[in-house]
């Protein structure tokens, strides 16, 4: 297997191929801020939190740490003002869909980057949910004994998590999704998430 050198934050760096840059980071101390990332699942690189600048070549891109595989003589940046922007900005478009009542990570992040959650809600029309659509939850579910029990409905600012009617009953007596939710949607306390039915959706009561 190869073996890659690279920079990240000024700080040397050496990293078998496949590593990603998030975990190249972490090998020397590095943190770098994610919502829908789990060590325990497939990097999903949907909330873009990770965001990070890498230079190759003498030229710049921002990419999701948590995806992208290290390269020989990769450059890459974690903190910087523009990166403090693109997270902030990210965490004040994820709050249009969770509403600015959310808790865990992600208040924790959006306190870090002093974000405006009310920042957009004025000009996107939508129903707070404590949801950020992160598909953490999704992703452990399929993990989960019963299997693929909720999923993503619809497009836009109409996206929501819901549970398909015809396996929502496991729902009844299985909690595995509650550990990963980022903004507390999903409680320890909670046995049954709180994600209408499809059927809900479709008839308008949700």
């Amino acid at each position: 297997m190869k073996i890659y050198d690279l920079v990240i934050d000024g700080k040397n760096v050496k990293a078998k191929e496949g590593t990603t840059i998030l975990d190249a980071a972490k090998q020397i101390g590095i943190s770098i801020p994610t919502l829908c990332y789990s060590d325990e699942m497939e990097h999903l690189g949907g909330c873009r939190v990770c965001s990070v600048e890498i230079e190759r070549n003498g030229k710049k891109n921002i990419v999701t740490a948590c995806s992208y595989p290290v390269e020989e003589g990769l450059k890459v940046t974690t903190k910087s003002k523009r990166i403090d922007v693109i997270r902030k900005t990210i965490l004040e478009l994820a709050a249009v869909g969770s509403g600015p009542n959310v808790a865990g990570d992600f208040y924790s992040l959006a306190y870090d980057y002093k974000a405006d959650l009310m920042k957009f809600s004025s000009i996107v029309a939508a129903e707070p949910s404590n949801c950020i659509l992160c598909g953490l939850c999704v992703s452990r579910c399929k993990e989960a004994t019963y299997h693929g029990a909720i999923g993503f409905y619809g497009r836009g600012v109409n996206k929501k998590i819901a549970k398909y009617p015809e396996k929502a009953q496991a729902c009844n007596t299985c909690n595995y999704c509650y550990s990963v939710c980022p903004t507390g949607r999903i409680s320890p306390i909670t046995v049954n998430p709180p994600f209408p039915t499809i059927d809900e959706l479709l008839s308008g009561r949700k």
